[in-house]
């Protein structure tokens, strides 16, 4: 005889769901009561679509193409103006399409989301599609094919692509469009690696190379590493601001040396500093970068840098900042951060030694957070305590007024780079599709990609999509807005008139 089964039926399921949704909810109350400021988690709408005619839709499309694309629109002056400055290597007796609408093309491609050319080159070349852009755009005189832009990616200098990003990001900041979201004043950069894509061919001399796999199943693998600079806001903004592709270098001896991230900060900051000499900039960096020659670029080029102090880095550091903050008891605070109670200590004038015999000193400020908080725990209805600890080294000094500011705003902001990543890669940009294993039209379309990314994050948070994104999420939205341009939907008269008026970007 089989003994009963311990595992629980559907009712009894059903029956613990419902409690622990009450639990979490009685959680949520007993929160607020004690002062915790409780947001909830902001979700796509779950209802079923709203157009109960075709003309509540047809008009719903028309808005959402309009102020979708209006963010590309508003710019195209300052795009085709610093695009037009590109050298164009092409024979001008053998050249059907511009080297502006090429490039506008291909930054259309992401702007849309189409996941190859091949697609790109289909989808875009639909004679409703192209009637429907060519209404927005008036500029794209005819459907190029994509092999072009690929031809054109081969000759030119890919890098005036990226020049113009940071002119558009540059116009911004002039604008003061990002004003309310500077963490002491300054605009918050964050950096870091992520990889590209990995063959085990080589297919470019620049390629890095790493062994993978152990003993007789180990192989050389060749991939390529970008490290990226995002301007990283509280709330979730981050805009794409500039990247340094890490290559395989030949130094002058017989040995080889690669590239790794640390030498690609150097390269980068000196182009960010390049590009913005007098912006205030506070860096934004992980663990692998508490050291003593980041932490004097900073400093040199008058940067505010918020660094992620692990606990096996800089063990000297590690050990003043305990003696001297039990030494100073006032330097303890505890606040109330979301559903977190966050005790911070910190300790100011640290002084760190470096390079050969110590001669190089920085003097640095380190705070420590850790906040613990109650949840539910997965799959019961008990609530356990949870808890997190957080270390920072900060380029300026501590107290009271600033620890919010610094550390929840600023130095806790560093993983919408990382959430940057994800969207590029999994979310419709494929950032991880080669597009072309030359290495020069590659990293054309990695730059293409980025504008095109930058363009869709500025609409997200405009304030006239906030309602459609709500609903929908950005990559409904963006869907919606490629199937209106490529069906009889548009109403091009309207769009046409709607695109005389003045247009404002103005963010939530």
């Amino acid at each position: 005889m089989s003994k009963p089964s311990r595992r629980p039926n559907r009712e009894e399921i059903k029956a613990q769901r419902k409690e622990r949704k009450r639990a979490q909810k009685a959680l949520r109350e007993e929160l607020k009561g004690k002062g915790f400021n409780i947001s909830s988690h902001s979700t796509i709408s779950n209802h079923k679509c709203e157009f109960r005619s075709v003309e509540e839709e047809s008009a719903a499309r028309n808005e959402a193409v309009l102020e979708q694309l209006k963010v590309f629109r508003g710019k195209l002056p300052v795009l085709l103006r610093r695009l037009s400055k590109i050298p164009d290597p092409r024979n001008p007796k053998k050249t059907k399409h511009k080297l502006t609408v090429l490039l506008m093309c291909g930054i259309l491609v992401f702007v849309l989301q189409m996941s190859s050319s091949r697609e790109a080159t289909r989808e875009m070349s639909r004679p409703m599609f192209w009637k429907n852009l060519k209404s927005v755009f008036p500029e794209l005189e005819d459907v190029p094919h994509h092999d072009t832009l690929k031809r054109l990616l081969e000759q030119i200098d890919v890098g005036e692509i990226e020049s113009t990003q940071i002119e558009l990001v540059r116009e911004w900041i002039r604008k003061k469009k990002f004003r309310r979201y500077l963490i002491n004043g300054c605009y918050p950069i964050a950096m870091d690696g992520t990889q590209k894509l990995a063959r085990h061919w080589l297919w470019d001399e620049e390629c890095l190379e790493r062994t993978v796999g152990s003993g007789e199943t180990s192989k050389r693998q060749y991939y390529v590493y970008v490290l990226q600079a995002n301007l990283a806001f509280q709330g979730g903004l981050s805009i794409p601001l500039m990247s340094e592709f890490l290559t395989y270098l030949q130094d002058s001896s017989v040995n080889s040396k690669q590239d790794c991230e640390l030498k690609a900060f150097h390269r980068l900051a000196a182009r960010i500093k390049e590009a913005f000499p007098a912006l205030g900039i506070i860096v934004l960096m992980d663990g692998l970068y508490p050291n003593g020659p980041v932490m004097e670029r900073c400093r040199q080029y008058e940067w505010q840098y918020m660094i992620v102090l692990q606990d096996k880095s800089l063990s000297t550091v590690h050990g003043e900042f305990d003696a001297i903050s039990e030494l100073e008891p006032k330097n303890r605070y505890t606040s109330l951060w979301g559903n977190r109670r966050q005790r911070f200590r910190w300790a100011n004038g640290i002084e760190y030694s470096f390079g050969s015999n110590g001669k190089k000193r920085e003097m640095i400020h380190v705070v420590a957070c850790k906040g613990s908080w109650q949840e539910i725990e997965k799959g019961g209805t008990q609530i356990v305590q949870k808890s997190g600890r957080h270390l920072w080294v900060s380029s300026e000094p501590l107290n009271r007024l600033n620890l919010h500011e610094r550390c929840n705003l600023g130095a806790r902001s560093r993983w919408t780079i990382e959430t940057g990543f994800l969207v590029e890669k999994h979310h419709g940009y494929q950032y991880e599709h080669c597009f072309s294993y030359d290495w020069n039209v590659m990293k054309g379309y990695h730059y293409l990609m980025q504008v095109g990314h930058m363009f869709n994050v500025m609409a997200r948070y405009s304030e006239r999509l906030v309602r459609i994104v709500k609903d929908t999420g950005i990559r409904g939205l963006i869907r919606f807005v490629r199937e209106s341009i490529s069906s009889p939907w548009l109403d091009r008269d309207w769009i046409k008139e709607q695109l005389a008026a003045p247009f404002q970007l103005r963010l939530v």
